[in-house]
């Protein structure tokens, strides 16, 4: 009972893919954004000290008289 209503839905889900061809490729764009927040991370990481030393040096300029 269990495999025929299985058949059956993935017939039916066979059909509704190939009737809408605007459909998006949901795994790829999941793996792009992955990718872009492993790489603004890393790129965070690296980049970290030395916006944190900006920042600081800002910060004492701007409560000077």
């Amino acid at each position: 009972m269990l495999s025929v209503l299985a058949t059956v839905m993935l017939a039916r889900l066979r059909t509704a893919v190939a009737k809408d061809p605007e459909r998006g490729d949901v795994p790829g764009w999941v793996m792009i954004t992955l990718m872009s927040a492993v790489l603004v991370a890393g790129i965070l990481a690296i980049a970290k000290p030395a916006l944190e030393g900006m920042f600081n040096d800002a910060m004492t300029q701007v409560g000077r008289p």
